[in-house]
């Protein structure tokens, strides 16, 4: 990798036991193969498929993951909101209400270069929060005031694509990655727009690999024929790694690559 340029992995939603096997037995292999500065990973399913916990924390930051993002999922343990207070490189998205705990931006040291990660959740159909473009650009206006070398990322944690590609042409030129997260379901779009975001509608999870979203097949079929919230669980069998690594010209903080990840055990 040359010098002038730095890679920041961004990995997919990682879900359970399955998906935390998977980082710990690919990640260290995918750092050296991209020579990685800095790994950010979606943890808002580690804890059995929802939320995620100290245990979860402790086990992706052992495995490599920097900086850990979240979404909608991360509220459904009683402990979230401690353990968003206490780890300064979990995230939560940035646009929900004010006054609740944690926080949607972080400024992380990689192994060589300074970065900021920032955590944006979509509202169309999810929870009526607060805009994520007026976030972005309240978060960006600070980010380069305190840190102005830093290179920014961005995890979107969004329902439809409309709404990733949206904010990625409003952040162009202003961040380095837009990546989206939440659907599970990696999509093929991945390009640099004009002015140097690279950009890609949903990184994947990281998870069981024969599953509907990384749950049981037989469940979400039968919620599907029979309309009722059958207790979703997670599957089991061979895991899979996805993600996406984008590398960033280091003095532009444009982006000048992009490769997709599948990998599986």
């Amino acid at each position: 990798m040359s010098r002038n340029t730095a890679t920041v992995l961004m990995i997919g939603d990682v879900v359970g036991a399955p998906g935390l096997r998977a980082l710990y037995a690919l990640l260290p292999s995918l750092i050296r193969r991209h020579d990685a500065d800095l790994v950010v990973a979606n943890g808002e399913n580690a804890l059995a498929g929802f939320g995620i916990g100290a245990d979860e924390i402790a086990a992706m930051h052992s495995y490599g993951v920097q900086v850990i993002t979240t979404g909608n999922h991360v509220w459904e343990r009683k402990d979230a909101p401690d353990l968003l207070e206490r780890e300064q490189y979990v995230l939560r998205p940035a646009n929900y209400p004010r006054g609740l705990p944690g926080r949607g931006m972080v400024q992380v040291q990689g192994r060589h270069h300074e970065w900021i990660v920032i955590n944006l959740q979509g509202r169309r159909e999810l929870y009526d929060i607060d805009c994520p473009f007026a976030a972005a650009d309240a978060l960006l206006q600070a980010a380069q005031k305190q840190h102005p070398h830093a290179i920014p990322v961005v995890d979107f944690h969004a329902e439809l694509a409309q709404e990733k590609e949206a904010l990625a042409w409003h952040l162009d030129g202003r961040v380095a990655v837009v990546a989206g997260t939440h659907t599970h379901v990696p999509t093929a779009d991945e390009r640099i727009l004009p002015q140097g975001t690279g950009y890609l509608s949903d990184i994947g999870m990281t998870g069981p690999i024969d599953s509907v979203i990384g749950m049981k097949v037989d469940t979400c079929i039968r919620r599907f024929l029979t309309q009722i919230p059958f207790k979703m669980e997670i599957a089991e069998g061979d895991a899979v790694l996805m993600g996406a690594a984008f590398t960033i010209d280091v003095e532009t903080r444009r982006c000048v690559a992009i490769q997709r990840i599948f990998e599986t055990l």
